[in-house]
């Protein structure tokens, strides 16, 4: 009997692995448009209930050089953290300057070719 339903189970799964081959992904995306509860629930269900974590040695399993480098590594986060926290952030939106506002003068014309202007000392 024990064989019999391992036969089974393999001959099923392997054919909803053919199936799923050839239609999977159409498939999901029907149940997701037409039947977005059971997709959700489906997608609940394939997530482990439970995650088994086990310390692999952690700081005590560390070299010397593992852990000034690991404390190197902090350093240089909590610096980028702290001065990303103190830039400033300038919020706007672009706006189109008509062309009527626009003039060039020779001032602008020869800073846009990168020559210096004249007058100012440059």
């Amino acid at each position: 009997m024990e064989a019999t339903r391992r036969s089974f189970n393999k001959d099923f799964l392997l054919a909803l692995a053919a199936d799923f081959k050839r239609h999977g992904p159409q498939a999901i995306a029907k149940v997701r448009n037409q039947q977005p509860a059971a997709y959700t629930k489906i997608c609940a269900l394939l997530v482990p209930r439970e995650m088994k974590l086990e310390p692999s040695g952690g700081v005590k399993a560390m070299t010397d050089e593992q852990l000034e480098r690991g404390i190197e590594l902090i350093k240089e986060m909590l610096a980028q953290r702290e001065a990303g926290a103190n830039a400033k952030v300038v919020d706007g939106v672009p706006e189109p300057v008509p062309a009527s506002r626009l003039h060039r003068t020779d001032q602008t014309r020869s800073w846009m070719r990168g020559t210096p202007r004249s007058g100012r000392g440059e």
